[in-house]
């Protein structure tokens, strides 16, 4: 099976957000649950994390990570981490 697992992540000064679009797929999304407890577990950094369950569009199903004030950006190692954990690798720079 594909892996259909779309990954944004967003930075600004002392602000860091990675969004994982998963869709409709149960088992993508525990694997996406999975990857982000144990990464909050090996680093002892908890994100704020929105679930965006869509009814009306369950194509766009997934979760949003954010960090606030991360002076020492930390944030960028924790989305590292997850992403490895996912075997998410970047396509483009954008």
């Amino acid at each position: 099976m594909r892996k259909c697992i779309e990954a944004h992540i967003r930075m600004e000064e002392r602000y860091e957000g990675l969004s994982l679009t998963y869709g409709d797929n149960p088992e993508l999304k525990k694997e996406v649950f999975d990857a982000v407890e144990a990464t909050i577990k090996e680093t002892g950094l908890k994100p704020e994390i929105f679930d965006n369950p869509s009814s009306d569009h369950p194509e766009n199903e997934g979760i949003y990570l954010e960090f606030h004030e991360d002076v020492q950006r930390e944030a960028g190692d924790f989305f590292q981490r997850v992403l490895d954990k996912l075997h998410l690798v970047c396509e483009s720079d954008v």
